[in-house]
């Protein structure tokens, strides 16, 4: 009886984990209108709460190293190149006809088939995964850094190669055309 009352329960959660669940159900609906929205300025903006939402996720799981990451990588680069790439393509401000193809069943169709396949693939990849209690904690620095340098530096140098295509492009999508000059050159 008294086990009980210190080690609290499913049905008796803590303050964090209710924290948790209200950042994570404020993180799903931003990303849901992240998605829904038709103008991509308000889309931009919305993946910003989104993102940020998810560092304040990462902070209430003790994974710091990983949230200021999300903030600083993320919320401040990412979405910085994304509404930079919008102004340099002149993207359209308001309501934009040309972002809503009419596929809307067939995309709600593809995003069920993936989010069922990623929650497969967590599912079987972490079902007889063990945490080492005894060791550093997962979320410090030290295991996160040496995590990132050992498994993921190739894809996050993939990832900055991509982007910096992305911005070289739009530059190049912005430059007014010199080729139709006034004396027919």
């Amino acid at each position: 009886m008294i086990l009980a009352a210190q080690n609290p329960g499913f049905l008796s959660p803590s303050g964090v984990e209710i924290a948790f669940l209200l950042v994570g159900l404020v993180t799903l609906g931003a990303a849901v209108v992240t998605v829904t929205t038709r103008q991509l300025v308000h889309a931009a903006l919305w993946l910003v709460v989104t993102l940020g939402g998810l560092a304040v996720a990462y902070l209430l799981l003790t994974a710091e190293f990983i949230a200021w990451v999300q903030v600083l990588i993320y919320v401040g680069s990412v979405v910085v190149l994304l509404l930079f790439g919008l102004m340099l393509t002149k993207a359209p401000i308001g309501r934009s006809p040309d972002a809503d193809s009419g596929n809307r069943p067939v995309a709600l169709a593809v995003a069920l088939a993936a989010a069922a396949a990623l929650v497969w693939v967590v599912v079987d990849a972490f079902r007889t995964t063990w945490i080492d209690l005894d060791g550093p904690a997962q979320g410090s620095t030290e295991v996160s850094g040496e995590m990132l340098f050992r498994y993921w530096v190739l894809p996050f140098e993939a990832l900055s190669v991509l982007l910096l295509a992305a911005l070289v492009g739009a530059i190049v999508l912005s430059r007014k055309d010199t080729t139709g000059t006034k004396d027919g050159n």
